[in-house]
């Protein structure tokens, strides 16, 4: 009897406990991330901060702000029909946030507080140098350098095609080639707004004669567009490959018929945390990006690209130890889960100016975007599955072409849910941009001397 007693009571501590209906609400995750148990009270004490003026440009309030309205627009994003499907998270989470400030709808400490942050801290860097290394480090060494090779073909395909069904499309509509060229075209596959607007506008005033704020009030609606409809475009293909599962490696980009190289990244993803690994993980990602800084100054290339064929060396070579390559890997799935959404925010607060998206909108105008993205997509598509890839993935980091730099990457990989394409989509956008620019910059020359 007593022995019976000990085994029922000994199930019952084991049976789970049930959670009332006002504890699930509360223990719901806002974005996947905060609950809402922390998250109402987080944002009361916010919202005083902000309205009372006392919210400082700092770190704090600027990650507050951030992570306040970033994780809920991104769950607002997944949760509209038909938006949901097509990137809302991202889509929401970037444009919205643009245009509250267009509209007055967040106080303007908020408004501060994240722009000076922005400005200052280069923070979308540290990201990036995060991502890249995780990305890579992580990856299967075979598979990394056969895909780099094959992605050349996807990428200059769906570019010509691009350029070439945009340009007839602009023309079609009514808007003069030079135009069509030099100021839609060019702009969307320049590689984003600060290694392509802003140095394409500089180029564009010194031969041009005008000023640079001009010019780059002329570029920029293009590249904005340009990213969302990327974005829109990553998230249909997310949803095909979701539908017809033969079309997409879920993130691995080459065909093999080894499943355990397949199946290595999803088995990465499932190992514990090493908060040890981490730290170094970081300290290793924010080293190569300090190589890129330094070795740019010699050899002219941006110091992200130069950082990503560092960090490609290194893989290659095997220079690294497995615990800082896990590390790297690791750290890069916590800030592709912590960081994202509150990222996108900043960006849509302190880089998407809204006057500009709305200031040279027309019909024409959108549709000559649309086609030239969709085209650059389509290309990249059917190129890759040529070349032997997952047509789905080659579609995704070809639509990069198109993307709002790294920002944009980061918006159109997250829309898709490929993440650990960064590497590829970085070579796509800064290589890819900085030879749009270079070849437009000489064209723009050659026809106005």
């Amino acid at each position: 009897m007593v022995t019976n007693n000990l085994q029922e009571a000994a199930e019952l501590k084991l049976q789970p406990r049930t959670e009332s209906k006002w504890q699930k609400v509360l223990n719901y995750k806002i974005g996947g991330v905060i609950p809402v148990g922390l998250y109402i009270p987080f944002m009361a004490v916010v919202y005083l901060l902000m309205n009372s003026g006392k919210l400082g440009n700092d770190m704090p309030g600027a990650v507050s702000v951030m992570v306040l309205y970033g994780f809920i627009l991104a769950e607002i994003g997944k949760r509209i029909p038909i938006l949901k499907d097509i990137g809302g998270a991202a889509i929401m989470a970037t444009f919205v946030p643009s245009y509250m400030v267009y509209a007055h709808l967040l106080p303007q400490s908020a408004i501060d507080s994240v722009t000076v942050f922005m400005d200052n801290t280069n923070f979308l860097y540290v990201y990036i140098a995060i991502v890249i290394a995780g990305s890579i480090l992580g990856m299967n060494r075979e598979l990394m350098i056969k895909a780099v090779i094959r992605l050349a073909v996807p990428l200059t395909i769906g570019s010509i095609l691009g350029t070439g069904v945009g340009l007839l499309t602009g023309v079609a509509l009514g808007i003069p080639a030079y135009d069509t060229l030099f100021y839609i075209l060019v702009p969307i596959m320049a590689g984003g707004v600060g290694e392509g607007a802003i140095p394409l506008s500089i180029g564009y005033s010194q031969i041009l004669g005008s000023t640079q704020g001009e010019q780059f009030a002329m570029v920029i609606p293009a590249v904005m567009l340009g990213s969302l409809c990327a974005i829109i475009l990553a998230g249909l293909l997310k949803q095909l490959g979701d539908r017809k599962p033969e079309l997409t490696g879920n993130g691995t980009l080459l065909k093999t018929g080894d499943s355990d190289v397949l199946g290595l990244a999803e088995d990465k993803n499932k190992k514990p945390l090493d908060l040890y690994q981490m730290a170094a993980g970081a300290i290793l990602a924010i080293g190569f990006f300090m190589v890129g800084i330094l070795a740019a100054e010699f050899i002219g290339l941006p110091g992200p690209i130069v950082m990503l064929f560092a960090a490609f060396l290194a893989k290659y070579f095997g220079w690294l130890p497995k615990f800082l390559e896990d590390g790297a890997q690791q750290m890069q799935r916590f800030f592709v889960i912590a960081v994202t959404y509150p990222l996108l925010l900043a960006v849509g607060v302190a880089k998407t100016p809204w006057e500009a998206l709305i200031s040279v909108i027309s019909p024409a105008y959108f549709i000559t975007i649309f086609v030239t993205v969709l085209t650059v997509v389509v290309g990249g598509y059917f190129a890759g599955k040529w070349m032997k890839m997952y047509p789905v993935e080659a579609a995704i980091i070809t639509s990069t072409r198109c993307s709002q730099g790294g920002t944009g990457d980061v918006a159109i990989l997250s829309a898709a849910d490929r993440m650990g394409l960064m590497p590829f989509a970085q070579v796509s956008t800064r290589l890819g941009g900085a030879a749009t620019v270079t070849l437009a910059i000489f064209l723009l020359r050659y026809l106005t001397h």
